[in-house]
This record gives structure tokens, C-alpha cells and sequence, in this order.
């Protein structure tokens, strides 16, 4: 142990980030652990390596005995009189061991001990790295493709993209940069397991509050999403400032900020919406670009009953149902979608019921 320990423990902290303090206590530990393995107990030894030149030295507690049964814990006192004239019997005298005296075996198993620590604080570090950012973005690297999961490199650790959390229909090639949202971070015995998605809603989110300096600082807020991930996305907006467009921040200038977004995500429709504390008002809203002529909606039931012009039909409803689809989903609510000559045949057929019911009773 000397001064080169302590330089190379510095640059191991400055590459890996691994404490050195944890690293010198693992040092003492390991020469205590290769005690024990040479002479069978080490209760009675401390080790203490310093921490300005590296040396280090290993001190066994000894009873000053009159006849020595075992060497490891006693000394006789003749041998204590040589360190110190004062010892006698029943004082405890502190006895520096060489560790050339442990032999080769139990220093190899001290250089295990360490190198094993090494190990578990660089994963210790990547964990608390990555796990501080779970449910948040990172840009990551294609590293390879993998049959249905592709690699991805994060700079200090990799993750998988399973065909799960990928969008249906996106290619990814070697090199590329692509941005991932962190679900979930998993301490294991092999290192940290990072979850990450292309598909999850909250991506969108991200990607809202690092283009739109209104959304990350809390101006606008971003109040509901709904997404089918490579398809559309619904959000819905509000701001806390009377001066702020929530909408037309979300939107940029030209729509400079919404459409880099959009490239991201490789040409998902975004359809931003202001949100409202009114179920009605947030129904016509989300069900944006049809027209609605009117909503009637059960706050209780969570159900709404929602009348557009017959030419708007298709739209509100959307292709395979999409657009309706999202809009229940954005909030909250079960939306019945009728034209407006649906509603009226509905209204009369109501109307002819009432009053058969009508001659019913008087009959």
C-alpha cells in the first residue's frame, strides 16, 4: 500500500465515480477478511489504511498471559516486556502483523474481495444514476438490432427496447439517436435492468416540457394525454398565466415547436386542446377538428351524449374510430357520438313512444 494506491483509487472515482472512501474501507475489510481466512478468527483485529500516503498497518489485540493457549488472541508475558517493560499480566497489548505472514492464498482472496467491490459500487453508481431518472427521457444510441428488441446504449449502461414498447412500423438503424422514456429501473445482482418505451403517453409529455419552455417551468400545464403510439395523440392544456395561449405555446411560432416534436416521433398527428374544468366544453374540445352542436354530459356517470352536424360525422368519430376513441380516453368520459338527423329520428321516435303512452292511460 502506498501513494500509488491512492492515485489510482482517484482516477478510479473520477472515471467510474466510485467513492474512494468506500473503496479504502473495502481495502480494510478485504486484509481483515485475509486474516481471518489465514489464521481461522480476526475478532480481535483492526486495520487502518491511511488516507494521505496509502500505508497501512494491521494491529491484533493480545491478553498478556502467563502461559500462551492461543497465539492468535494471547502473548506471553516475556514477549509483551519487549514492546513495553509496563505490560503484566491481564493487560491488553497491540501487536503489528506483517502481511507477508498471511501467505499467497489469503492475499489472492483479499485482491477478490476488492475487485468484487469495485464491481458493486460501479453498478451501485449506475443504478442510483439511471433510477433518478425513471419516468423521464434520455437520448439513447442504436447499438444493434436484435431479432424483435433492439440495444440501445445510454453512455454508462444499456438497455432493451422490447418489440413491446416499440412503435408499430418504426425502423431503427446502428448509430442512430433516438429518445426513450425511462418506465422503470431495476436493481439487480447483474446491474441495473432499465425498462424503456417509445410507446408510453408520458414520452409525449417529456418532449413537451424539453421543447416548450411555458410546460417546464409551469406555466402551461399539460392536464391529460391520450395516445396511440406512431398514430395520434390527444393532449389537453391549460395555462395559469391569463396572458399565456397554452395552445399557441404548445405550437410555436409556425408551429415550429409541436412539429419537432411531431419529427420525433416520426409523424404522430398531435392534437393539443385546452382543457376545462367544464366536462361539456372539454368533450366539444377533445373531440377536435369535428364540429359539435352540442353536448350533454353526466358528470356522475361519467357518460356524455354529444350531437354533431351529419357532414361531421366521420370526422368526430375518426377513422376506425380513433378520434372518438381518444377524446373518451383524454376524458375520462363514455362518448355517444349522433348526426344530427341520428338525434332528431331518435327525438321523434321518443316523441311517437310518449304518446301512444299518453293513449294508453287514458284508455
Amino acid at each position: 500500500m502506498n501513494k500509488e494506491l491512492l492515485d489510482a483509487l482517484d482516477v478510479l472515482e473520477k472515471e467510474k465515480e466510485v467513492n474512494k472512501e468506500v473503496m479504502l474501507e473495502a481495502i480494510e475489510n478485504s486484509l481483515i477478511t485475509a486474516y481471518k481466512n489465514h489464521f481461522g478468527k480476526a475478532d480481535n483485529v483492526t486495520v487502518t489504511v491511511s488516507r494521505t500516503t496509502g500505508d497501512y498497518s494491521i494491529i491484533a489485540a493480545k491478553e498478556v498471559v502467563e502461559q500462551v493457549e492461543d497465539p492468535i488472541t494471547q502473548i506471553s508475558v516475556e514477549e509483551a516486556q519487549k514492546i513495553d517493560k509496563k505490560f503484566d499480566i491481564g493487560d491488553t497489548v497491540n501487536v503489528k502483523v506483517e502481511s507477508k505472514e498471511f501467505g499467497r492464498i489469503a492475499t489472492q482472496n483479499a485482491k477478490n474481495v476488492i475487485l468484487q467491490k469495485i464491481r458493486e459500487e460501479e453498478r451501485k453508481v449506475i443504478y442510483d444514476q439511471y433510477y433518478g431518472k425513471e419516468k423521464d427521457i434520455v437520448t439513447g444510441i442504436v447499438q444493434k438490432i436484435n431479432g424483435k428488441n433492439v440495444s440501445i446504449n445510454l453512455g454508462k449502461a444499456d438497455a432493451v427496447l422490447t418489440e413491446k414498447e416499440q412503435v408499430k412500423g418504426e425502423v431503427f438503424t446502428p448509430t442512430e439517436r433516438i429518445k426513450l422514456y425511462i418506465v422503470e429501473v431495476k436493481d439487480t445482482p447483474k446491474g441495473p435492468r432499465i425498462v424503456v418505451s417509445r410507446t408510453h403517453p408520458e414520452l409525449v409529455k417529456r418532449l413537451f416540457e424539453a421543447e416548450v419552455a411555458e410546460v417546464k417551468d409551469g406555466t402551461v400545464e399539460i392536464k391529460s394525454i391520450a395516445r396511440e403510439a406512431g398514430s395520434r395523440t390527444k393532449i389537453a392544456v391549460w395555462s395559469n398565466n391569463k396572458d399565456v395561449d397554452a395552445v399557441g405555446a404548445c405550437v410555436g411560432l409556425n408551429g415550429a415547436r409541436v412539429n419537432a416534436i411531431v419529427s420525433e416521433l416520426r409523424g404522430e398527428k398531435i392534437d393539443i386542446i385546452n382543457w376545462s374544468e367544464n366536462p361539456a366544453v372539454l368533450i366539444e374540445n377533445a373531440l377536435s377538428p369535428a364540429k359539435v352542436v352540442s353536448v350533454v354530459a353526466d358528470d356522475e356517470e361519467k357518460t356524455a351524449k354529444v350531437v354533431v352536424p351529419d357532414y361531421q360525422l366521420s370526422l368526430a368519430i375518426g377513422k376506425e374510430g380513433q378520434n372518438a376513441r381518444l377524446a373518451a380516453r383524454l376524458t375520462g368520459f363514455k362518448i355517444d357520438i349522433k348526426s344530427e338527423s341520428q338525434a332528431k329520428e331518435l327525438e321523434q321516435m321518443g316523441d311517437v313512444q310518449m304518446e301512444l303512452s299518453e293513449e294508453d292511460e287514458e284508455a
